[in-house]
């Protein structure tokens, strides 16, 4: 089944993909002999010299704590800092940039709202609603919230096609007793890009907010928040080919007057007293103690490279990836793919017969093809499918097809070592 991609642009210009491999130094080197062939995309992403450079030359020519000294490398950096937020609240149309909170990771934003919003704002026989197909950071937070303040958690199947069912979706808030939906924009194990439009007006129709965790979805696709119309959306910088430890949770600015903070310390506060602490205005009474500066300035060169290559093009190179993926793989005996939604992106799950998927990594890693091989922080999508792990490619704006027909290969041969 060929892809149909969740854009509708197309760059006239070609796809230089050669020109943008040598923007990233990592790809040039051998593994055991061989070329690598990185298809772990979905776990972490390869960052671009801009990247880079980027953080080298914050750490060489400007670098000091932010928004706390008067001296001029201070207020460089701040500005530098803030200019990330700046460049966040762009990306992602935020109506305000006081509504980009930067966390460490999509994890902790979700957990950010779990406790700030699900503590502090929801009521405890409010539901919380989320599908099968999510990651255990959009699930464990939830439990927790559960257990402790008996919040009920709510779960809507998705078919067999890895698709969510827009009727049982429905039928779960009819109730109107559901305060919060949490969901994810594009699944990392399915690919699966589900209809967040549609998501969002039928919750918001039954009273109930929705976060979206654009986890994956930023990497693949441009993000509307106005658009979406959405209550809070997470995301993190290591899949945008950005450094690690630097996440970013927006929400409308009127839900985060409301949220008490998370976390409690310098930088978060306005007055202190042993009798009584004040809290700073938004974001920062999110943003407890001395921030990730160098991973935001990193953050802003990894938007920076995307958007210059444009997601119009991206889309068209991956949704071409996507496809021919599936049709090399569909001439492999004994191999099955998780999940044939329609529109979907270059995620792709499978399981070869009789043989482990770990047994499978392992052989492709000495081919020099990396792919990761578990449960991939679903388990509970694992076993809606039966399976208790599978392997998964999983492409970026630098996968070739020649490693895409390199992976096919790979994977016969690991079926001609178990043969």
């Amino acid at each position: 089944m060929k892809p149909q991609p969740a854009w509708t642009e197309r760059s006239a210009a070609p796809y230089d993909v050669a020109r943008i491999r040598a923007d990233f130094p990592i790809l040039s080197q051998k593994i055991r002999g061989k070329d690598l062939v990185y298809l772990d995309n979905a776990a972490s992403a390869q960052k671009p010299r801009a990247v880079i450079e980027a953080m080298r030359a914050a750490m060489e020519t400007q670098y000091a704590n932010v928004h706390r000294g008067l001296h001029w490398m201070s207020e460089r950096t701040t500005e530098a800092y803030e200019a990330a937020r700046d460049a966040v609240a762009s990306f992602l149309n935020a109506a305000d940039r006081a509504e980009v909170v930067f966390t460490r990771n999509s994890t902790e934003a979700i957990n950010l709202v779990a406790h700030s919003y699900g503590r502090g704002v929801m009521q405890r026989e409010q539901a919380v609603l989320i599908s099968e197909m999510e990651h255990h950071s959009n699930i464990v937070p939830w439990q927790l919230l559960r257990d402790e303040r008996g919040n009920p958690l709510r779960v809507v199947r998705v078919n067999d096609a890895g698709e969510i069912d827009l009727t049982a979706f429905e039928a779960a808030l009819a109730d109107g007793k559901v305060g919060l939906v949490a969901i994810t924009h594009l699944s990392n194990v399915l690919g699966t890009v589900t209809p967040v439009e549609q998501i969002v007006r039928i919750a918001h129709a039954y009273g109930a907010k929705v976060l979206l965790d654009g986890s994956q979805a930023v990497v693949h696709l441009p993000v509307d928040v106005q658009a979406l119309d959405a209550d809070f959306y997470v995301f993190t910088g290591h899949k945008l080919y950005g450094p690690t430890g630097i996440g970013v949770l927006w929400a409308r600015r009127e839900l985060l007057e409301k949220m008490p903070p998370f976390l409690g310390g310098g930088e978060m506060i306005s007055t202190v007293s042993f009798e009584r602490t004040t809290w700073a205005e938004v974001p920062h009474k999110f943003e407890a103690g001395t921030p990730a500066i160098l991973e935001a300035i990193g953050l802003k060169a990894a938007i920076a490279y995307v958007q210059n290559i444009g997601y119009a093009a991206i889309g068209a190179h991956e949704a071409m990836l996507t496809d021919h993926a599936l049709r090399q793989l569909a001439h492999i005996p004994g191999l099955r793919i998780l999940g044939q939604a329609q529109n979907r992106a270059g995620v792709i799950s499978f399981t070869l017969e009789n043989i482990h998927p770990h047994d499978v990594a392992t052989l492709l890693d000495r081919q020099g093809i990396a792919v990761r091989a578990g449960h991939h922080c679903a388990e509970p999508l694992m076993h809606r499918f039966g399976v208790d792990g599978t392997a998964r490619a999983s492409f970026a704006l630098y996968t070739t097809r020649e490693e895409i027909d390199a992976l096919a290969a790979g994977i016969r041969r690991v079926k001609e070592f178990f043969a």
